[in-house]
């Protein structure tokens, strides 16, 4: 056998033996921080192992992401083969250092990767078949799916740009942006339904939720739109004022009380407003066509109210689409409906600042415009699964969410409220308004 064979195979051989070690000490041990090493009596031991693996690229996988029982693909290169001048240099970057430090610390690994470490590890196994079984043609990645997700997820939360990411994860930059973008296709590809209108059981949990709030009956979420800029960096041109290309994504989401988002249309040209792109989705037309909120209307006051979302005044006065009064006078059932309109449009406003917490979307997105799309997508699938999760990493407490607030920003259609609004809609509006002040 080839010499450098022979010592590729006991390479292995010891690494599976230190896994093992690993493996059948306790658990207390290993998730001591660096510090608890060196005041117990296995601290040299952990030392020597990890020492040993940082030598190998298998480290990475082993020193922040969970032992997974499957042998993990984990060369960057041909076993056997000679290291090229830029693997030498990669494998000489701090890319444990970094790491070592996120793995012990719960509040570094939470500002690293957006979550914690036990939803990370729930994902990477649900994710593990879908995230290693497309590898570039001709060019197979063979990394574990705990460093793949590690690599999309720091992306999408630090919005580091590649080549920072590559540093970090001792990978190339071509690396980074395949993991970055596979996390965002099997998000949005596999797992859409993490984002799916309730079904009429759960709707009715809905409403009763935001009732208990508000005192509206019957309301099953609030809608809202937003904006995230993106811009395209045009290489070919070195000093030209079109080396950058600014444009913007508009997205309409709609929240339930808990901040959940049931429904998220993304891929609008932002200075479309926000009834119009309201007008051109397929919420709209199965609402319309009576496929969605078709339930039993409810009587108040003798009106009957049927399902329907809550919206500002970027929106128009529909039977399924209640927005504020104008010009309200103080004291009156209409300040008191508006009042509860605005406790109902912060939870809207919750969620696009926490997305926008996400580091990729709270800054211009440098990406394609599908990229940028993809990347917004995924970060509102990993939203709810957070919320899921009950990881508290999901919401942010942004204090003034106004700041989020941009429907005042793009210009409205030019119609009156007489020329958008039904009787019935201004019948239900007014049957709520004297239901809110009763509940107060």
């Amino acid at each position: 056998m080839e010499s450098k064979k022979l010592a590729a195979l006991l390479s292995s051989l010891v690494s599976e033996l230190l896994v093992l070690v690993l493996l059948l000490f306790p658990s207390d041990s290993c998730n001591s921080n660096s510090r608890d090493f060196n005041s117990n009596s296995h601290g040299i031991l952990f030392r020597i192992i990890r020492h040993y693996l940082s030598c190998q690229e298998l480290a990475t996988s082993l020193s922040v992401f969970p032992i997974s029982k499957k042998r993990k693909r984990t060369q960057l290169r041909e076993a056997g083969s000679e290291p090229t001048h830029e693997d030498r240099d990669l494998e000489r970057g701090s890319r444990l250092g970094e790491l070592n430090r996120v793995a012990h610390n719960p509040d570094s690994f939470k500002a690293t990767f957006r979550m914690r470490s036990s939803t990370f590890e729930w994902l990477s196994g649900l994710l593990e078949p879908l995230l290693e079984c497309r590898d570039p043609i001709g060019t197979p990645i063979n990394l574990s799916s705990e460093l793949r997700l590690g690599i999309g997820l720091f992306r999408l939360a630090t919005g580091s740009s590649y080549i920072e990411i590559a540093e970090r994860f001792g990978v190339t930059e071509s690396v980074t942006r395949f993991c970055a973008k596979q996390l965002c296709r099997v998000l949005c590809t596999n797992f859409r339904f993490w984002i799916a209108f309730p079904a009429p059981t759960e709707l009715e949990l809905v409403s009763k939720d935001i009732e208990g709030l508000t005192g509206l009956p019957n309301c099953c979420g609030v809608i809202d739109c937003t904006r995230f800029n993106v811009v395209k960096r045009n290489d070919c041109k070195l000093t030209s004022d079109d080396e950058v290309q600014d444009d913007s994504i508009a997205v309409q989401i709609v929240v339930d009380s808990s901040s959940r988002i049931l429904s998220i249309v993304a891929g609008f040209r932002g200075d479309k407003n926000d009834s119009r792109i309201l007008k051109s989705t397929t919420l709209c037309h199965d609402i319309e066509g009576r496929r969605l909120l078709n339930a039993t209307p409810v009587i108040v006051n003798g009106v009957a109210i049927d399902q329907y979302l809550i919206g500002d005044e970027g929106y128009p006065l529909l039977p399924w689409l209640m927005i504020p009064f104008v010009d309200a006078v103080p004291g009156s059932c209409e300040e008191k409906f508006n009042a509860a309109n605005n406790q109902m449009h912060v939870f809207a406003l919750r969620t696009i600042a926490s997305l926008k917490n996400w580091g990729v979307l709270n800054k211009p997105i440098e990406e394609e415009f599908k990229t940028a799309v993809a990347f917004i997508g995924a970060c509102s699938i990993l939203h709810n699964v957070l919320l899921m999760r009950e990881d508290d990493s999901a919401l942010i407490d942004a204090g003034d969410y106004s700041l989020h607030d941009q429907g005042s920003q793009f210009y409205k259609d030019a119609m009156t409220e007489e020329n958008l609004t039904e009787k019935k809609a201004s019948d239900s509006r007014r049957a709520l308004a004297t239901r809110v002040t009763e509940f107060s």
